[in-house]
């Protein structure tokens, strides 16, 4: 019931800044739209719709992370949270209220480039909603890794590091855009050991139907998942002493 309360207002504070709401939710339709056109003109797999549906899902999830980041890092930075801080709210009532209101945002940008893309030729089936099921721990992780940052970081640091590098890692490093078999050899082991190529192929893997391989890529993400949260709720609870001196 606290962590509820506290979500509410974050779903208010969240809502405040809806030209950010609508960059996150359309800049991965505009990219979705771009490689759509790039794909009726290159013949190649990477750019059939069943494949770039689930990648451009991950990659509009990185943008949560800019979210969950700068709403943390600004009520650290503030007043708000030293007062919060006499409540009997634990560290862990904080965090779980921040991904609270951020989840269903998470959910609904992915719900919206899926149905997006049946316009583009992606059959409508169970498994899209399949899909969006394996993608709420790649949801959960990338709001803990904004957690974690915002932790640490102030917002205008957060904005660097989620808004730009996060975001492009996760591009890159996730085989939303090509092949990573094609360059192989370190890259593809460096991005098969980090989350996000994991977290495209478990959704790819619902969307085909090929339920045999959604669990040995999503237990990676879920890993990751559980271990960020952790890590975010530990040093959370550091700062929470720290303001408190």
């Amino acid at each position: 019931m606290k962590s509820m309360i506290f979500a509410s207002r974050n779903s208010k504070e969240l809502l405040r800044d809806p030209l950010n709401l609508a960059f996150s939710i359309g800049f991965p339709l505009a990219v979705l739209f771009l490689f759509h056109i790039i794909g009726t003109n290159v013949p190649e797999s990477i750019f059939v719709i069943d494949s770039m549906a689930p990648g451009v899902a991950v990659f509009g999830l990185s943008f949560i992370s800019l979210f969950s980041g700068t709403l943390i890092s600004k009520d650290r930075t503030s007043s708000f949270l030293m007062r919060l801080f006499t409540t009997p709210l634990k560290a862990s009532d904080y965090i779980v209220g921040y991904i609270l209101p951020l989840l269903p945002m998470a959910i609904a940008q992915s719900a919206v480039c899926f149905i997006v893309s049946f316009f583009l030729g992606l059959e409508i089936s169970m498994n899209v909603l399949l899909a969006l099921v394996v993608l709420i721990p790649a949801a959960v992780l990338f709001i803990g890794i904004g957690l974690l940052v915002g932790s640490i970081l102030n917002d205008k640091q957060v904005g660097g590091l989620c808004g730009a590098l996060l975001t492009n890692l996760s591009a890159w490093l996730s085989g939303a855009w090509f092949d990573l078999s094609l360059i192989g050899g370190a890259f593809e082991q460096v991005a098969y050991l980090l989350p996000f190529a994991h977290a495209v192929d478990a959704a790819r893997a619902a969307i085909s139907g090929d339920y045999a391989s959604i669990f040995p890529h999503l237990w990676w993400v879920i890993g990751y998942a559980v271990v960020i949260l952790v890590v975010a709720i530990v040093i959370f609870r550091k700062k929470m002493h720290s303001d408190k001196v």
